[in-house]
């Protein structure tokens, strides 16, 4: 969702680019489905390196992304987000000197128990063009010594591709299928912290299902935590339906037409900003303050969850606080394309000219990405 409004107008600027899949999200709902909601183009390489801890993930992921990077030798490798393969795309082109862009960069929940918290201090520690989706994280970014030339506002890609897809968002089809009421809920639940030991679990799933006697709750489970929350109760019953993950399209149809969304998820907390809906996140901290400041979401415990999901539905239908968070406009990625495209022209003089490379002499150099 990130990467597609940005790859879309660097094609039309005329920049070479090819996309590197990791295969950090391996299931075929959570991936290839996105690829073609989102139009993505066939990725150059696709390394599949599926689920593991950590250590395991990221060693995968440098041996293969450094592999991939010294076939296609890029002058700039863009990163997205937060997750375990930006970590590592951004470690595997520092060593081998390859310049970066981190676009999402600047957030902070300031939560270091967050893996996703390291991710993003190391990653814009090293990237060399920093893309910002809100002010604070100007400030955020300030605060660590990262030079001001190198970082942009440019607004949130992902809420290009919400605008993109807003025609053909239609709950009905989905609502249909799934076999849901007029009235319901969503709920997405994934994070460790949620999810990884038995008494989280237990804890949240036991307020999910609470709030399942106020309003019906649709639930598609991310693979690395459903086997943990069935084992916790989360199954079918006659208020939830616990269904696999959906793409892109069918997922924001449904939230579109939900009365409440619940969720751990960073992404959700924008696109339900931008929808209107309301938003209970079950987490102590978010690194996107904008959503609740200008937008639909509110922090809450497990414990605190029922009643809060109660006032939302008693409120109805939320409205933002003010307008959407400033060029949250869905123009993000023609900005981001432009800053990429000068940068890459304002470079060429100074790279070395490739032998057997088709474009020497042409200021559109060969740009990879990573999603």
């Amino acid at each position: 969702m990130k990467a597609a409004p940005v790859v879309r107008a660097l094609g039309e600027l005329g920049v070479r680019q090819g996309i590197i899949h990791t295969g950090q999200h391996y299931d075929a709902l959570m991936s290839d489905v996105f690829f073609a909601d989102l139009g993505l183009p066939e990725p150059v390489a696709n390394l599949g390196v599926g689920s593991g801890s950590h250590a395991k993930q990221t060693a995968a992921l440098l041996v293969g992304l450094e592999e991939v990077v010294q076939e296609h030798q890029p002058d700039l490798v863009v990163v997205y987000g937060d997750v375990n393969s930006t970590l590592a795309a951004i470690l595997v082109c520092a060593k081998l000197g390859v310049p970066t862009a981190h676009v999402e960069a600047g957030l902070r929940s300031f939560d270091r128990g967050m893996p996703e918290e390291v991710n993003r201090v190391v990653t814009d520690a090293l990237a060399d063009l920093l893309f910002a989706t809100s002010p604070e994280a100007l400030a955020f970014l300030a605060n660590e010594g990262v030079p001001a030339a190198k970082v942009h506002l440019v607004g949130n890609p992902m809420i290009d591709s919400l605008f993109s897809a807003l025609p053909k968002l239609d709950p009905a089809p989905v609502v249909a299928r799934l076999g849901l009421p007029e009235r319901y809920a969503v709920a997405t639940l994934h994070r460790p912290a949620n999810v990884d030991t038995p008494e989280a679990a237990k804890e949240l799933v036991d307020a999910v299902l609470e709030v399942s006697r106020q309003v019906p709750i649709v639930v598609p489970i991310h693979p690395r935590g459903k086997v943990r929350l069935a084992e916790a109760g989360l199954v079918d019953g006659e208020s939830i339906k616990v269904v696999d993950p959906l793409g892109y399209v069918d997922f924001l149809s449904l939230v579109r037409g939900a009365a409440l969304v619940v969720t751990d998820s960073g992404g959700v907390q924008e696109e339900t900003t931008m929808l209107g809906v309301p938003c209970l996140t079950v987490r102590p901290n978010t690194e996107r303050p904008i959503t609740i400041t200008h937008g639909t979401n509110r922090l809450v415990t497990p414990a605190l969850l029922p009643a809060a999901a109660e006032k939302a539905l008693a409120d109805g239908a939320a409205t933002p606080a003010g307008e959407l968070p400033v060029l949250w406009d869905g123009k993000s990625g023609p900005r981001i394309a432009t800053v990429i495209a000068a940068w890459l022209k304002g470079t060429t003089s100074r790279l070395p000219l490739r032998a057997n490379d088709p474009n020497n002499g042409d200021n559109r150099r060969t740009m990879t990405y990573l999603c």
